[in-house]
């Protein structure tokens, strides 16, 4: 059974947001669910530090042996950090999708619009 941390928030498209409130930086991954049914994770392109990302605009991809999937940004604002240890272990986001699978750091545009994204219970809902 996938598991949905209660401190985190969700979107439709099964990414993760942890937001930080003192910085304004959101770390974003995807979720248990979603690396369960990817499958072996393979490849992970991410955008660069510096690109502004729209929310709900993709901004990369991941490549697993079942499939491609791409990435959506969960909130707007500018990439301030990417998970560069995927490019050589990308299975960290199978092992690990709420730790060392995160994939990158956004500067949130706007704060406020974290609290739009769903909670644990309204994301295990979502799911089914």
């Amino acid at each position: 059974m996938p598991e949905f941390p209660a401190d985190l928030r969700y979107t439709e498209d099964h990414e993760w947001v942890r937001f930080d409130a003192g910085s304004g930086v959101a770390t974003v991954g995807i979720t248990d669910y979603a690396q369960g049914e990817l499958g072996d994770v393979v490849f992970v392109e991410l955008p660069s530090v510096g690109d502004s990302v729209e929310r709900k605009g993709s901004c990369g991809t991941i490549e697993a042996v079942k499939t491609v999937a791409d990435i959506y940004a969960p909130l707007a604002g500018e990439v301030v950090e990417v998970n560069r240890a995927l490019d050589d272990h990308p299975e960290r986001v199978n092992r690990e999708p709420y730790g060392e699978g995160w994939m990158m750091k956004i500067r949130v545009a706007e704060p406020g619009s974290f609290d739009g994204l769903m909670d644990a219970d309204a994301y295990r809902r979502h799911i089914g």
